[in-house]
């Protein structure tokens, strides 16, 4: 894995060995990101990466001009190896690192009054129900900024379904075998962009 654009383009991410993690391929997220930055939403924004695995998303958020990344890992050998790779880049602000899984750790950064610019998420494909708590956890809550944008990585022969009470989906791109679902709350969705096919 490689970082793709940005100042640190090129550089090589640290992975794990196995399948423990899975990586979003390189065109798959040189789409994610031409959308975020066409959308004017990346530069300076506060990201936060959900199932961030070794944080090759975040690392290309902050290349790109992500102001602070959030990641967030459950499996501690994957948060290590998130840490890792921000030493290896010389990344030591704007960045926390959550050794927790994403519900406990959306419910936190809430408490806290953390409010986010774009949430990412990617968990395993096998957990098909943790779209829908994510979903109905950001939609529930005041972590996300009126015009963020949510982005999900699902299989192509999933669907995550078209929203969660006001936070809706107004974008869907597939390749390969792999989607990705945009949402935004309805009232930061022009018409035009709604209506707008893949």
């Amino acid at each position: 894995m490689r970082v793709i654009a940005g100042k640190f383009r090129s550089r090589n991410v640290q992975s794990l060995p196995g399948a423990e993690t899975r990586p979003t391929y390189d065109r798959l997220k040189e789409t994610l990101f031409n959308v975020l930055q066409s959308a004017g939403i990346l530069e300076g924004a506060r990201f936060l990466d959900l199932f961030a695995g070794t944080g090759s998303i975040g690392l290309e958020a902050l290349s790109r001009g992500a102001a602070e990344v959030h990641f967030v890992e459950a499996n501690r050998k994957a948060a290590n190896v998130i840490r890792a790779n921000l030493a290896s880049f010389g990344i030591t602000g704007g960045v926390v690192v959550h050794e927790r899984a994403a519900a406990e750790s959306l419910a936190l950064l809430d408490r806290s009054g953390q409010e986010f610019d774009v949430c990412f998420f990617d968990p395993p494909y096998r957990m098909q129900g943790a779209y829908e708590q994510v979903l109905r956890l950001l939609a529930n809550s005041r972590l996300m900024s009126s015009s963020g944008i949510v982005v999900a990585e699902h299989e192509k022969r999933f669907d995550p379904g078209d929203g969660m009470g006001k936070l809706r989906r107004y974008r869907l791109l597939t390749q390969g075998e792999s989607s990705l679902s945009f949402y935004r709350f309805e009232a930061a969705v022009p018409a035009a962009e709604a209506e707008a096919q893949p």
